[in-house]
């Protein structure tokens, strides 16, 4: 087991910016088929303000994760704005009957999302990425 632990730890560096920036990318969808209408998404054909809002947030700090750009401030609001898609979007949708459950209330992506830009706000951008190379100079 050791020998695979430092195989893989070798790369976990890289992971680290690969993780992110796939993270910043799957965000970044979403804003882009929010906000620009692009991949047309019935669900995103007549948006509230509020989800203007979120889009533009997803848009604007998703770009930001992918070239890894103030990486830990941008992925500790990403989420926070996804904890709170969750229980706003998801789990209160009907206020008078609410769903926790996950996988009956559609929310399972807002919770990845939450704990992944958690985990990315912690453990910052990884070698390859933007706030790498500002440090570097």
């Amino acid at each position: 087991m050791d020998q695979i632990d430092k195989l893989l730890g070798k790369w976990q560096p890289q992971a680290l910016s690969l993780f992110r920036f796939i993270t910043g990318l799957l965000l970044f969808q979403y804003g882009v088929a929010k906000i620009l209408g692009f991949p047309a998404v019935p669900m995103f054909a007549k948006i509230p303000p509020l989800i203007v809002v979120a889009g533009t947030i997803e848009l604007v700090l998703g770009a930001l994760l992918m070239i890894g750009l103030f990486t830990r401030l941008s992925a500790f609001i990403l989420s926070g704005q996804m904890a709170f898609a969750y229980f706003i979007g998801h789990m209160f949708k009907t206020p008078a009957a609410p769903v926790f459950h996950p996988i009956l209330n559609g929310g399972t992506a807002a919770i990845l999302f939450c704990f992944a830009c958690l985990y990315l706000a912690t453990a910052g951008g990884g070698p390859i990425s933007a706030d790498a190379i500002m440090r570097k100079k």
